[in-house]
């Protein structure tokens, strides 16, 4: 089998010739790999190292780029600005630094908002990119999300609060956003005839311990448009990957009736996220990616705790119904010999 073949049959519930393993490495660790592997291009390392890598798409935005006349920042689709961070390693993050949202309190508000144009997007150069990655891989695309887009737009702290005390707000405003980016998922798919297996759903749900926002909440004003979107990709004859960091579990039977077919990336050291119990509560249901620590064990143990670690997941997580990955995005310095070994370790892995 391929890497595409592998994937594939891993998430049609089939039986491959060895459990997959996927990897996601920030531009840093990516470049490092190039230059360690000899390679000009990023699917090269893929090749070089057998990874099945389920690779991502965008579609590219040919709208009007706006900047922030004082600072020269450029500023997103969305309006949201981001400010350029010094993190360690001497590396760089977008953090968002202004809220367009912020401060509005009323309907009329958000109708006059300039809320992103669907048409503002190349569907056509994106499907082709798509057509001549499905050829070897499994192709991931578009990123759309709700809450998270929401929260950028209006501040994290007034996200929340208008979960409580305003509603009709929050409402309307879930309302654009699901339908500018179900609409230009659909262009995309549309475009891509065939060509994208999964989508990307992206909302963050939990913290380290609980979820950000309550069970009912989460039914309230997440779970009607993540299903409308669900069916929409299934439509498509695509399936439907769910992003949540933390301790999510309490709405994962929301997300499965909602349509979600693969959740990732099972961030299993958070509360109620442990690796049996999710396999035995949803294994039938989900299809899991991720699992391998990554706040200290891939970025700050050894080689021989990522391969322990790796070989935890398989065995609780899989071997059927997991696609192997780092929990998350492994980060700048964070050693290649451990990434190596998770790679290996999954490669190696037989248990049937």
């Amino acid at each position: 089998m391929n890497a595409r073949e592998r994937v594939l049959a891993v998430l049609n519930r089939e039986t491959p010739d060895r459990v997959p393993v996927d990897i996601w490495l920030v531009p840093e660790l990516v470049e490092q790999f190039k230059k360690d592997l000899n390679v000009e291009n990023e699917l090269d390392i893929y090749r070089k190292l057998d990874i099945d890598k389920i690779v991502w798409l965008g579609i590219p935005y040919k709208g009007v780029i706006l900047k922030d006349p004082n600072e020269h920042q450029e500023i997103n689709h969305w309006g949201v600005k981001f400010e350029a961070v010094q993190a360690n390693q001497g590396v760089e993050y977008g953090e968002v630094s202004f809220n367009p949202l912020k401060g509005l309190e009323t309907i009329e508000e958000l109708d006059a908002y300039p809320w992103p144009d669907p048409d503002d997007f190349d569907y056509e150069t994106a499907a082709a990119e798509a057509k001549e990655l499905a050829k070897e891989f499994v192709t991931l695309g578009p990123w759309i999300s709700l809450f998270e887009v929401y929260c950028q737009m209006r501040g994290l702290e007034e996200a929340l609060m208008d979960t409580v005390i305003n509603p009709e707000f929050l409402h309307k405003a879930l309302d654009y956003i699901a339908e500018s980016q179900g609409e230009m998922a659909r262009r995309f798919l549309d475009a891509a005839d065939g060509a994208i297996d999964l989508v990307f759903l992206s909302d963050d749900m939990g913290s380290q311990t609980s979820l950000l926002m309550s069970p009912d909440s989460f039914y309230e004003f997440l779970f009607p448009r993540i299903k409308k979107w669900c069916d929409m990709i299934h439509s498509y004859g695509a399936k439907v990957l769910f992003h949540t960091d933390g301790a999510s579990e309490p709405i994962i039977p929301g997300l499965i009736e909602a349509g979600v077919d693969v959740l990732n990336p099972i961030q299993h050291v958070c509360d109620g996220m442990d690796c049996e119990s999710l396999k035995a509560k949803y294994g039938d249901k989900l299809i899991f990616h991720g699992g391998v620590e990554n706040q200290k064990i891939l970025p700050f143990g050894t080689a021989a705790d990522v391969v322990t670690e790796t070989e935890m997941c398989l065995d609780q997580l899989g071997p059927q119904g997991f696609l192997p990955c780092s929990c998350h995005f492994a980060q700048a310095g964070t050693p290649v010999e451990n990434i190596m070994a998770l790679i290996e370790t999954v490669q190696d892995y037989h248990r049937s």
